[in-house]
């Protein structure tokens, strides 16, 4: 395929982002950022985490999603008595009535769908949040020694509540690293809860019509790892990262102060993958400043560990980030003007 079917292909990828920002909107008030970010999660072949009181509608939204984009969809709600084998399935013996003969038989569990909503996914113990590893790096799941390969696309979508914590296991640090996104769902605005009370107090229903079929968002999402990004784009990208980790690199003061694990090299991944997604999204093929700026905060938010000292003073990840996005400078000109990590456009041999 040559760059002139891509740029076609791009502007069907824009065409079909509005068609099912359009199916969503009949059901869900408001969240178009939420939206837009599970889309440039799922066309970059990664996987998200909801975050949000309850009532915001996040398990209703990922359902729709899945509607409207014609894809299998299968939601488990975790609670502490789940087992693995409730998630990837089970072998059991089955008989052969004409010759006598036993055998194990896999019977597949309800990951084997191309959307898997994990409801409350902090409610399971770690053996069983443990069962979705394998599927979200390697696509498929092993059970009694032999490997399972799961349906494409596959996309995990996990909600979590932030509030309640009692009887609740928190993801540890290597699942949490597997999110590509970690998606804050806001309360809505006065106007936009109007319109949600009016919506869901009167007798309406509306139909969601898919726009997208599972092929579609396949070929799709090789069309966004081919959409072309510059040097200094990706190493204005890699700043957010490597500007996080104090013990390896000259950071700035805020990072010394209040950060005491920064993001690995999978952020620095997802930052320009979400980045590349958002460019195709918006009818664009190539990738500027302003796609990176706006997937850092959900690619970030999870990866970087505050101390005590921003506890104490009540940072969060999200100033951190707001921080090294007004630190890290996003041209050569404020980059030569204001002297701020000139590196971030040079070459690794430049003097």
């Amino acid at each position: 395929m040559n760059a002139d079917d891509d740029v076609r292909r791009v502007q069907e990828l824009n065409e079909a982002f509005r068609r099912i920002t359009g199916e969503l909107g009949k059901v869900i008030v408001g969240q178009q950022q939420v939206i837009e970010e599970l889309l440039i999660a799922m066309f970059a072949r990664g996987h998200c985490l909801l975050v949000g009181v309850p009532g915001l509608a996040k398990t209703l939204m990922i359902r729709t999603l899945a509607d409207s984009l014609s894809l299998k969809f299968s939601r488990i709600q975790f609670t502490p008595d789940l087992m693995p084998a409730d998630i990837t399935g089970t072998e059991v013996i089955q008989e052969d009535k004409s010759t006598g003969t036993r055998e194990f038989r896999f019977l597949p569990g309800p990951i084997f769908a191309n959307v898997l909503l994990a409801d409350e996914i902090n409610r399971t113990p770690p053996k069983t949040q443990a069962a979705l590893l394998e599927a979200m790096q390697e696509h498929q799941v092993t059970v009694g020694g032999r490997r399972h390969k799961l349906s494409e696309p596959f996309f995990v979508l996990a909600t979590q509540n932030p509030i309640e914590q009692e009887g609740t296991y928190p993801l540890p640090e290597a699942q949490l690293d597997r999110f590509m996104f970690n998606v804050f769902v806001d309360y809505p605005d006065e106007d936009e809860e109007f319109q949600i009370v009016k919506q869901t107090t009167a007798d309406v229903h509306y139909e969601i019509t898919p726009t997208l079929s599972a092929d579609d968002i396949t070929a799709l999402g090789q069309i966004v790892r081919r959409v072309p990004i510059a040097d200094s784009v990706m190493r204005y990208a890699l700043q957010f990262t490597r500007l996080t980790r104090k013990e390896k690199t000259e950071v700035p003061a805020f990072i010394r102060d209040y950060v005491s694990w920064g993001a690995g090299p999978r952020a620095s991944q997802y930052l320009v993958l979400g980045a590349k997604a958002r460019a195709v999204l918006h009818g664009r093929y190539y990738v500027s400043g302003e796609d990176i700026r706006a997937v850092a905060y959900p690619v970030l938010r999870h990866r970087i560990m505050t101390n005590f000292n921003a506890e104490a003073e009540g940072i969060k990840t999200d100033d951190i980030i707001r921080l090294l996005i007004e630190t890290i400078p996003s041209d050569e000109t404020e980059a030569a003007g204001r002297g701020r990590q000139p590196q971030v456009f040079r070459s690794a041999d430049a003097g």
